[in-house]
């Protein structure tokens, strides 16, 4: 079947769904209606095949057994995923719900916006007009106050003629649209940043809550509030675990407390308290971020009054960012205080999705159900198998990660929300908090917890096994696929606030273990140059003393030849004058800073009209008694030689 026909088939199926329900007196919405089908059809016992198209009876007969599920108002399953739905679809982080929020801030001053950057008003009647949009543009973005409060209208009119007279109106009409809104937003901040100031002086802030002590006193009483509810939670939650841990023990039991659906209630009270615990997490995340701003607002605030004083004017450079950042700590202030609302509110609509207790388990039921057992906490089963840890020397394939020996211990995702995966398996779903403090096993970068040794020890032996018989219980019970967080083996039932959390399953633990390590002395074998020379004066010594034997050792060469070969000549030293002339057979003249395939060389010239150092492009260095010992070589038959130039390897300014 092509994609767009099956899309077109699923959407006809929710709507027949939705539409039988109605009849029933039963609201489903469309997402509820979705999850249902995926459920029904993914239970084996259904009996429907996922490669085979379905024909027009399996499309009755799903729908028949979805209808029949979402009219079961006393199962605790339906309850769950219930549950789920609502929590998924009205759930989002802190960082996405505040974005989300000023982009719904923004959306709706669109209008007012639009208003202001568009008008072009010429007459006195409309920039009079044109002012007073601005003010309630004012009052619309800082939330301080509403415009149609006439006293907090005229503290802000003042507040903003202060910065931003009237006369101004028309270099404002003359800018761009971008820069219309930037300047509104600009003075927006300035214009809370004054009134929030003089509020805390007592001339001003008509209309302005007390955000700082609202939440103060909201969140711990919202605390509070969670705290009870997670308690209820946890300890009902306590009893049904007692209850079926005596069943798998006895199983005899089973088959009559099979009506009451058992593990199904335990699976809604442990998801309920899931859901508690990540809403109070933001919550304590919110009473952190409002104790930190009240430290913020009270130095902004101090450091404004220490800034203005008693002075009747201040340079707007000195105040103007002491007032933007009050601005953007009241907003942030009112930020939490929305969170803190939804949050609230959150926790009370998932209340009624458990009244299935109520009517299954009355308070008389359950004292007869707990008859002679003994409830635990789960704080209590982890201590009584504290000390028995699993020895890693007893397996050779599987690597086990400890408290002691892994940095990041508290921060691995662990599998199936940190429960027994061997007791969930064994026990026909029962679930019992898994121990870390025994060992964490790492199988194909996925980490699993469990609640004895002896469970880790067998799970250890065959985890394929294991695994298998969770993802079949899941198929069975479709809201174990998001308690147990199984979205990565039923990729097709993935909720929103778990896709966000993808990144996490990627963490990996950082081992570290007790090591020592000693840096040597020397990591190579000493190499000594014995010819090695630091001192500068002693390279020039060599330098010369290689240019003196060169020079007694080298063969004549013809001049022509070896000015052919100069193609840069170095820069020379100026002409010597006639008083500075010498005879030539009395010194020679050295040659330096040559071109470098000029080095090897070496030149006689024949005495015939000496050229000067400037010609040949050398810089010479005047040596006596040089030539001399030279001259002494030579047959008394052969004529006087010039001055002796070569390309030693010696500074310029030797």
């Amino acid at each position: 079947m092509p994609p767009t026909q099956a899309e077109s088939v699923i959407k006809n199926i929710i709507r027949e769904i939705g539409q039988e329900c109605a009849a029933h007196g039963e609201t489903v919405s469309e997402t509820l209606a979705a999850f249902m089908v995926k459920a029904v059809v993914l239970d084996p016992s259904n009996g429907f095949n996922m490669d085979r198209t379905l024909m027009k009876s399996d499309v009755q007969k799903l729908v028949k057994l979805c209808v029949s599920r979402l009219l079961d108002s006393k199962n605790p399953s339906l309850d769950t995923i219930k549950m789920q739905v609502y929590f998924d679809m009205n759930y989002t982080s802190r960082e996405e719900f505040l974005e989300e929020h000023h982009r719904i801030l923004e959306s709706r001053l669109g209008s007012v916006i639009r208003e202001i950057t568009d008008n072009r008003a010429c007459t006195r009647e409309e920039l009079e007009s044109l002012y007073r949009k601005i003010v309630s543009y004012v009052l619309l973005r800082s939330g301080l106050g509403s415009p149609t409060d006439i006293k907090v209208v005229r503290e802000a009119t003042a507040a903003l003629q202060s910065i931003f007279p009237q006369a101004e109106l028309g270099t404002f009409l003359t800018l761009s649209k971008k820069d219309k809104e930037r300047q509104l937003k600009e003075l927006t901040m300035v214009v809370t940043g004054i009134r929030l100031f003089n509020r805390d002086c007592g001339k001003g802030g008509e209309g302005i809550d007390d955000l700082p002590a609202i939440l103060q006193e909201a969140i711990p009483a919202t605390t509070q509030h969670i705290d009870s509810q997670l308690q209820i939670a946890q300890d009902q939650a306590y009893r049904y675990t007692a209850i079926l841990e005596t069943v798998a023990e006895n199983p005899l039991l089973s088959m009559e407390l099979q009506p009451y659906m058992l593990k199904e209630a335990l699976y809604n009270m442990r998801q309920y308290e899931t859901f508690l615990q990540i809403i109070l997490s933001d919550i304590i995340t919110c009473a952190q971020e409002v104790e930190m701003m009240i430290k913020q607002l009270g130095a902004q605030l101090e450091q404004l009054k220490m800034t203005v004083k008693s002075k009747t004017a201040v340079p707007t450079s000195q105040v103007f960012p002491i007032f933007i950042a009050l601005s953007n700590l009241w907003t942030s202030f009112q930020d939490e205080t929305v969170l803190i609302s939804v949050l609230s509110n959150l926790t009370t609509h998932l209340e009624p999705f458990l009244g299935a207790h109520e009517l299954l388990f009355p308070e008389k039921v359950m004292q007869n159900l707990l008859d002679g057992l003994t409830v635990k906490t789960d704080v209590c089963r982890m201590k009584e198998h504290m000390e028995d840890r699993v020895r890693p020397v007893d397996f050779r394939k599987q690597e086990w990660l400890f408290p002691e020996t892994t940095a990041n211990f508290d921060k691995l995702l662990i599998q199936y929300r940190g429960f027994c995966a061997y007791t969930f398996a064994t026990t026909d779903g029962l679930l019992l908090p898994g121990n870390p403090a025994i060992g964490i096993l790492k199988y194909k970068e996925k980490y699993y917890t469990f609640n004895t040794r002896d469970a880790a020890y067998l799970f250890a032996e065959s985890p394929e096994n294991y695994i298998d018989l969770i993802k079949e219980k899941a198929k069975k019970n479709a809201e174990l696929i998001q308690l147990l967080e199984l979205h990565q083996q039923f990729e097709t039932l993935i909720p929103y606030s778990q896709m966000k959390d993808v990144d996490k399953h990627h963490i990996k633990p950082i081992t570290k273990c007790e090591s020592s390590t000693q840096t040597d002395t020397h990591i190579l074998p000493p190499t000594i140059v014995r010819s090695y020379e630091w001192n500068e004066w002693e390279l020039r010594r060599k330098a010369i003393k290689l240019v003196y034997g060169a020079a007694l050792l080298g063969p004549p060469t013809s001049l022509t030849l070896r000015l052919a070969r100069i193609q840069s000549p170095a820069p020379c030293t100026p002409a010597l004058g006639k008083h500075l002339s010498v005879q030539p057979d009395m010194w020679s003249w050295l040659a330096l800073s040559v071109p470098p395939h000029f080095r090897e060389d070496r030149l006689l010239l024949p005495r015939t009209a000496p050229p000067s150092p400037q010609t040949l492009g050398f810089k010479v260095l005047w040596l006596p008694h040089f030539f001399e010992r030279r001259r002494s070589m030579d047959p008394p038959t052969s004529p006087p030689c010039w001055p002796f130039y070569s390309n030693a390897l010696c500074s310029e300014y030797v």
